[in-house]
């Protein structure tokens, strides 16, 4: 019963795995046919040439013992110009060979990068940073690894041996029938080292990626490790996962190790084999020097092709472990997609509600119950609350970065869900306290608000979000690079270009997560204006943790456990004595006793 299950496994296995081979035909290397088949004429010459060998040799053997003088200049002219045409072919065919699975490795990096752009803000949340760099770089170089290495060996390897073997046949067909029966003997344990290199492999691969976070989060917290003195835990952490890496790559390196003997030992066999049987014949006259030489010579030259053919298994199972990790990435669905019947977004007031709504995060408690909360078109609404009361989470459900667990988010009395996610976005900026500023210019970080804007657009922009006088002072003005993660500015600056983006935009929804929160005082008050300015005749929800900057707010809802439990202007608000006020209080006890002066102390 046992046995059974375990062959029905393998049989899976091997329907796994050339659906993953049939897949990867014929969506990435088919199309480069024609190259393939140029490469394919290339291995065929060097096969012929490789298989001439042998005959050459009992050529020259046999003209020795003739004593016939073509031996001196004859041989020497043949040989070059063989050598020549193998040389080239050999230089073309691997030229080629490489231009396709460098194609075939861009082409998957390309849809994995896409895929990736698409994919939930979920789900990539599932997975650290460095895992799925590791699918770019270490996975993709075992797949060119093994479409190259799988040319070579099941093609020119493959037709060389052939032509080796023809030419054994016919310098010595009792001979060669020794050979044929001892090399496919090495099979069996080729295969089976190849399966346990697989299963080694994935998880090496896996590791790879875990080591890849490690790094990531280590050295892109340098500040904080140094502050609290990490260094030893970091480092604990850091040897754990290069000893597993090492683990796994001795592994590795034992399955590929155990080919080279059984090829070695075998190919021992069929060497002494026909050392004896050949001798034998040459010496009862049965067989000449010539055919003796040339037969030894053929089955000399074999030794590396066959040896490649031996260890393509491991290098393939090594490939197919990546090419599975890769497709595993391509075939994420986003939850998160355009119905079918999607229109575009039309806004008119502008009005934002959150009806009833309810959302919880996977593996997590509710983020918000019941949440009810709409904004006219043009208000400004203020959401407050303390860390975890749901505020950024009404912040992803407007723009579709997540769906709503139960009730609906509309604009215009159109739910999100029944319009495009571009033009939904479209209708929208968001400014984060979060900045994310890319390794570019100052000027490409601004337009990526409009990307066909003007300078003097992009200009006005930056003027309006405080930030033309600061960029002017840089070396390069607007096309200085900012660095990774924009390094090279203080917080202060990255947000007034994160804000000039938006404001560049010209969405008419606004979604303000604290955006003056790294600003100093005098830059703030700039910023606030243009805020105030930009908000004119725009829909605004705005998180607010400094409840001073909030005061004018049209509208303030009090968040708390995912719920809306108090609305209301700033001053109903202090008056009913609710949670707001007690936010209030918390806040500015050191400013003042009554609320009211301490949120007027705030604003100046």
């Amino acid at each position: 019963m046992a046995r059974s299950q375990d062959r029905r496994e393998a049989l899976t296995l091997d329907q796994k795995t050339l659906a993953l081979l049939r897949r990867l035909w014929r969506g990435h290397v088919k199309p480069h046919w024609t190259t393939l088949a140029a490469a394919l004429f290339f291995m065929v010459v060097v096969a012929a040439t490789t298989g001439a060998y042998p005959l050459l040799i009992k050529y020259a053997y046999d003209l020795y013992e003739a004593g016939d003088l073509r031996v001196v200049w004859l041989m020497p002219i043949i040989i070059l110009a063989i050598t020549a045409t193998k040389g080239g072919a050999f230089y073309l065919q691997t030229l080629l060979i490489n231009k396709v699975a460098m194609k075939v490795v861009a082409a998957l990096q390309k849809a994995m990068f896409g895929g990736m752009l698409r994919a939930d803000l979920a789900w990539l949340g599932r997975h650290p940073i460095g895992s799925l760099v590791s699918r770019f770089t270490a996975d993709t170089q075992y797949i060119a690894d093994a479409l190259s290495s799988a040319a070579v060996a099941l093609v020119r390897d493959a037709l060389t041996i052939l032509a080796l073997v023809i030419s054994m046949i016919y310098l010595d067909w009792l001979l060669s029938i020794i050979v044929l029966l001892i090399y496919p003997v090495a099979a069996i344990p080729i295969m089976e080292v190849g399966k346990r290199l697989r299963r080694v492999s994935k998880s090496a691969q896996v590791q790879i990626g875990d080591m890849t976070a490690l790094l990531n989060e280590s050295l892109g917290g340098a500040r904080m490790v140094k502050a609290y003195r990490l260094e030893p835990y970091e480092q604990r952490r850091a040897d754990a996962t290069f000893d597993e890496m090492y683990r796994l790559r001795m592994r590795a390196v034992e399955h590929r190790a155990r080919l080279d003997p059984i090829l070695e030992v075998l190919g021992g066999l069929a060497v002494g084999g026909v050392i004896a049987f050949g001798g034998y014949r040459v010496t009862t006259g049965a067989g000449t020097v010539g055919d003796f030489t040339g037969f030894v010579s053929a089955l000399l030259i074999a030794a590396q092709p066959i040896r490649s053919f031996g260890t393509l298994n491991a290098v393939l199972q090594e490939g197919l472990a990546g090419t599975q990790r890769v497709f595993d990435l391509l075939d994420e669905k986003p939850a998160v997609t355009d119905r079918p019947d999607a229109r575009p977004l039309s806004v008119r007031a502008g009005t934002v509600a959150l009806e009833d709504v309810s959302f919880t995060y996977e593996g997590d408690s509710a983020a918000l119950r019941d949440c009810t909360i709409r904004v006219e078109g043009g208000q400004t609404v203020a959401l407050v609350g303390r860390s975890g009361a749901g505020k950024s989470t009404v912040f992803n459900l407007i723009p579709r970065f997540y769906d709503v667990t139960a009730g609906r988010v509309v604009i215009d009395g159109q739910d999100v869900r029944d319009v495009t996610l571009d033009s939904l976005r479209r209708s929208i900026a968001l400014v984060s306290q979060d900045i994310v500023l890319f390794n570019d210019t100052v000027r490409a970080n601004i337009a990526m608000g409009r990307p066909e804007a003007s300078d003097a657009e992009i200009r006005a922009a930056a003027e309006a979000a405080a930030a033309h006088d600061f960029i002017s002072r840089l070396p390069e003005g607007y096309d200085s690079v900012v660095g990774d993660r924009g390094q090279t500015l203080s917080g202060g600056e990255r947000q007034r270009i994160a804000l000039a983006r938006a404001i560049l935009k010209d969405a008419p929804i606004l979604l303000l997560d604290e955006a003056t929160s790294a600003l100093d005082a005098e830059s703030e008050q700039a910023v606030q204006q243009a805020l105030e300015r930009l908000s004119r005749g725009r829909t605004t929800l705005v998180i607010a943790h400094r409840l001073a900057t909030v005061r004018s707010a049209d509208l303030i809802c009090v968040l708390e456990g995912g719920c809306v439990v108090e609305q209301g202007t700033h001053d109903d608000l202090l008056a009913a004595g609710g949670q707001y006020a007690k936010l209030c209080r918390m806040q500015f006890r050191d400013d003042a006793d009554d609320p009211h002066e301490a949120v007027a102390s705030g604003n100046r």
